[in-house]
């Protein structure tokens, strides 16, 4: 029913934050990992939206990135796993982190998000195998770096998938600082 909101950014409070879209303020509760990336409050955001109509309560999720919000979607379609835990699950773990999680059939990763249990965990690494559609081809060489791995961890935060990382990182100099790495990595995507 609601798909996106753009806005102004009233107020943030975890989970949640008010967005005035045209003078109707919008409650959304959304994962750390969308609303660490947010901008202060009084700017303009724009958030990918699902809407979950329950017996008791109408809730409206936001997410920064269309991958987040399918494997939202994903999630609250296993029996047992409600929005409050898809929630917790994708504010633990990043898409590309829980689809290899998946991938590698590691329980004891999930076991690690508050309100998972070990029956949750293996009910999720069950039900989501081959539904998160993620490659998970292994990573080159050249992220062994510490300066390569942060700026391949700040190209993931910002929603480039693994791929477009690892492609990224490739083109940059062996010797290059986080800070401008993550520059240069940045103007190649934009091409």
């Amino acid at each position: 029913m609601i798909g996106k909101l753009t806005g102004t950014l009233l107020h943030k409070q975890p989970p949640q934050i008010l967005i005035d879209c045209h003078g109707v303020g919008y409650e959304v509760e959304v994962p750390m990992s969308t609303f660490c990336n947010l901008p202060a409050a009084g700017e303009r955001v724009a958030l990918l939206t699902q809407f979950v109509v329950r017996e008791d309560a109408q809730m409206l999720f936001g997410f920064a990135t269309a991958a987040e919000r399918s494997a939202f979607r994903e999630l609250i379609k296993i029996g047992g796993v409600g929005p409050r835990t898809a929630l917790a699950l994708l504010s633990g773990l990043s898409v590309a982190e829980l689809a290899q999680a998946v991938a590698a059939q590691e329980a004891a990763r999930l076991v690690k998000i508050p309100g998972i249990g070990k029956k949750t965990a293996e009910r999720l690494l069950l039900e989501l195998k081959g539904k998160l559609g993620l490659d998970l081809a292994p990573l080159p060489a050249a992220t062994a770096s510490d300066a390569q791995a942060d700026i391949q961890q700040a190209l993931l935060a910002l929603g480039y998938s693994e791929r477009e990382a690892a492609a990224a990182i490739k083109a940059l100099p062996a010797d290059v600082g986080v800070s401008d790495g993550i520059k240069l990595a940045l103007k190649a995507l934009a091409k």
